[in-house]
């Protein structure tokens, strides 16, 4: 039978949250703070569960790449990757290497923008991650997909995959937002690549 890995990214195959790094790295410490600092209400009331985790990420997102154009986001994706090689955990790398030698099919499941997520794997793991929404060339600010996190994470799985007797999943997950996940798959693995 099919063997598929589902893989989370941020803390579990990451050592830190890509999200924050993503846009420090892109605008700058000075930009990064003050936008922090600005969407910090929405923030704090996502934390306590009291707002939605999709909404308060898109308008941080909006405020740091609303008008952007996609070729120049892009672009910082990629030299994000490359130069950020350090954030992925050599235990999870390995764990990948291992079910692609395997004929198995991989997936890094994120609630990550998959622009930037992506370009940390080869062409042969596909990446199912929060997409966002273009227009004219332009980031509108505003996500395409729903935030891939917690059911929607199975949801993207079984878009893919709608016949779920057909294979054995096996998951990899690290907090709240991979319980639904962890929860669907034939074997689940929580915080499995930490020494």
């Amino acid at each position: 039978m099919k063997k598929i890995y589902a893989y989370d990214f941020d803390g579990t195959l990451t050592s830190h949250d890509s999200f924050l790094a993503f846009i420090r790295y892109a605008c700058g410490a000075w930009a990064f703070w003050l936008g922090l600092l600005r969407y910090s209400p929405w923030l704090i009331l996502m934390k306590l569960h009291l707002y939605s985790n999709g909404k308060a990420k898109q308008k941080v997102f909006s405020h740091f790449f609303k008008g952007m154009e996609i070729e120049e986001f892009d672009a910082l994706c990629h030299a994000f990757a490359r130069d950020n090689q350090h954030l992925l955990r050599p235990l999870g790398q390995k764990a990948i290497g291992t079910a692609r030698k395997e004929g198995a099919e991989v997936l890094v499941v994120s609630a990550s923008i998959d622009n930037w997520v992506k370009p940390f794997f080869k062409d042969d793991v596909i990446v199912l991650g929060t997409q966002v929404e273009i227009s004219e060339g332009r980031l509108t600010g505003r996500f395409l997909t729903k935030n891939c996190y917690g059911q929607e994470k199975v949801n993207r799985i079984l878009e893919c995959h709608p016949n779920r007797s057909e294979y054995i999943l096996i998951a990899f997950g690290d907090s709240r937002g991979d319980k639904e996940l962890l929860a669907f798959a034939d074997e689940a693995h929580y915080k499995p690549f930490r020494l």
